[in-house]
């Protein structure tokens, strides 16, 4: 992988797995002081919103992201497409305010869903104004590859959010309080991120006028194929709950909001390198790089794979040690939805960094075709498995409309123009997985104290998969030292180095070396997965003993 690219999934990754945990911190929390009800209140009227601003704010943001990261020549390109971009989020902002605002003071709202939401909207329309200028402000500082600005904006949003949102649920505020916590949080990443912008352009640019060259309908193509694409996309996220709100109680939409919490911590290393890509590869194809870009979306594809897949595989196996611990005994009922809903995150994982790199292409037709047959298998199957089956209906509705997504993706990206197959092993990926599942899933039963179970499962099952990965050729032996050569040091010198005298070795023609390096990997496997079946007994011994 490209070092920049690499360094730059690094950043993302690394401020995503810091909000994660932040994340992971506050949900339960939050499920527990607004209770299921409520929370089923809160993550719909968060899924109505995020499909509202996907016409407010996704052609704005996936497009200044991608047009400041091409290499162009023309005079004050980078003045010109943040002024553009600038005037058109005030303008979408504005609209899309004073639209939920005359909504919910027509009645509209409480007709569509129901007494007691139009305060949530006219809270919702202030959260359009200060979100937009947020994720512009985040999306202008990638675009100019200044993830090392853009990416702790994340974490100072998810930090003020928390602050403000968790006493207020706590205190009985309810959904409104969490709202607040929104929008306080939105705008101190707005304030923050514009002036971060400011110093690279000056916003004086607002009134800038482009030359005729500027390429305003290009633009203004991309931002409309966008927002299909992005609607699209967020259906896939959005209309279970949407759907499940109508035919089921508000306790059902967040036991099933909680299993798809969970599900969707698969998915962090995934959005980093989507996150990444778009605007990286705007450049590799705008030097006609094509060899480069499949090698480099191949490997992502891979890489995903193996990431997303032992984080499945693991909390499979820990769902019924985890989510009573996490979300608290009333979440019960979300563990099956949870396990239906895995096979499906995978595969949406799969189709991430695959979409990104076709978006960095420009032309977003075969995505959108794609997307767009995952979309709406997606509904039918939730609009027939729901009203009979409720959230286990969803799951697998949805479960099925993610899968779907890689297949369709993998047509998309050859009719682009490349193939995101090409070193992707998804045979030996797979093997890898259903190997290592064993031992990994036998441990987590056999040791039944829950708090032992959290703490010696996943180090133990990530052993055994990176060594079942090593065995089978899913990794090439130097593969986790080049990941490993993106940390800071002394880390990354180390791997570096490692990795270079590995690679040595394999470009060598000395097969004794590799038959012997072969035969070390194969007892290193046998031995994880032994190891992984001893501890388990051992727990299960151990947790007998105690009182």
């Amino acid at each position: 992988m490209n070092r920049s690219i690499a360094s730059g999934v690094f950043s993302v990754v690394s401020v995503k797995v810091v909000v994660q945990l932040l994340t992971a911190l506050s949900t339960p929390l939050l499920y527990r002081f607004l209770g299921p009800s409520s929370y089923g209140d809160y993550a719909f009227l968060l899924s109505v919103f995020a499909i509202y601003m996907i016409f407010v704010s996704s052609g704005v943001t996936d497009g200044v992201r991608k047009f400041l990261a091409e290499d162009r020549n023309d005079a004050n390109w980078s003045e010109h497409v943040v002024g553009f971009y600038l005037r058109l989020a005030i303008g979408l902002a504005v609209v899309g305010a004073v639209l939920l605002i005359l909504a919910a003071r027509f009645g509209i709202v409480d007709r569509a869903f129901g007494d007691g939401f139009t305060i949530y909207f006219y809270a919702l329309a202030v959260l359009v104004v200060t979100a937009q200028f947020r994720d512009y402000a985040r999306k202008t500082l990638m675009g100019f590859g200044l993830e090392r600005y853009s990416e702790p904006l994340k974490i100072l949003d998810t930090v003020a959010f928390i602050t403000v949102a968790v006493p207020l649920a706590f205190v009985g505020v309810g959904v409104i309080g969490v709202l607040a916590g929104h929008l306080v949080a939105s705008l101190l990443v707005a304030v923050v991120g514009l002036t971060i912008v400011h110093r690279r352009v000056p916003l004086s640019c607002l009134t800038s006028t482009p030359t005729e060259r500027f390429p305003r309908k290009q633009m203004l193509s991309f931002n409309s194929m966008s927002i299909v694409l992005v609607f699209l996309l967020m259906s896939l996220y959005h209309i279970d709950i949407v759907m499940l709100q109508r035919f089921r109680e508000s306790a059902a939409v967040g036991n099933y909001r909680a299993a798809l919490t969970l599900a969707e911590f698969l998915w962090f290393v995934p959005l980093a390198i989507q996150t990444v890509f778009v605007h990286s590869t705007s450049e590799l194809w705008s030097q006609h790089r094509h060899r480069e870009i499949s090698e480099l979306a191949s490997r992502a594809t891979r890489y995903t794979f193996l990431l997303t897949a032992v984080m499945a595989v693991g909390l499979a196996a820990l769902a019924d040690v985890a989510v009573p611990i996490y979300f608290g005994d009333e979440a019960i009922p979300a563990i099956e939805p949870l396990l239906l809903l895995l096979p499906g995150a995978l595969g949406f994982a799969l189709a991430r960094p695959i979409l990104a790199v076709s978006q960095g292409e420009g032309t977003l037709r075969y995505p959108i075709a794609a997307t767009g047959v995952a979309a709406l298998l997606n509904v039918v199957l939730n609009a027939a498995l729901i009203p009979r089956y409720g959230m286990h209906g969803a799951a697998i509705a949805t479960s099925i409309g993610y899968g779907t997504m890689f297949v369709c993706h993998c047509w998309s990206a050859r009719r682009v123009g490349f193939d995101p197959l090409a070193d992707a092993r998804l045979s030996r990926a797979a093997l890898t997985t259903v190997l290592a599942a064993v031992p990994i899933i036998a441990l987590a039963t056999a040791i039944a104290n829950p708090w032992l179970a959290l703490a010696v499962v996943p180090p133990v099952g990530f052993g055994i998969f990176v060594g079942f990965a090593l065995l089978v050729g899913a990794l090439d032996p130097s593969e986790p030292f080049e990941i490993l050569s993106v940390f800071p040091d002394p880390i990354g010198s180390r791997a570096a180095a490692i990795q270079v005298s590995l690679e040595n070795n394999e470009g060598g023609e000395d097969g004794e070396t590799r038959s012997w390096f072969q035969s070390l990997l194969f007892v290193a496997g046998l031995s994880l997965f032994v190891s992984g079946l001893a501890l388990g007994i051992l727990g299960s011994g151990v947790q007998s003993l105690l009182p």
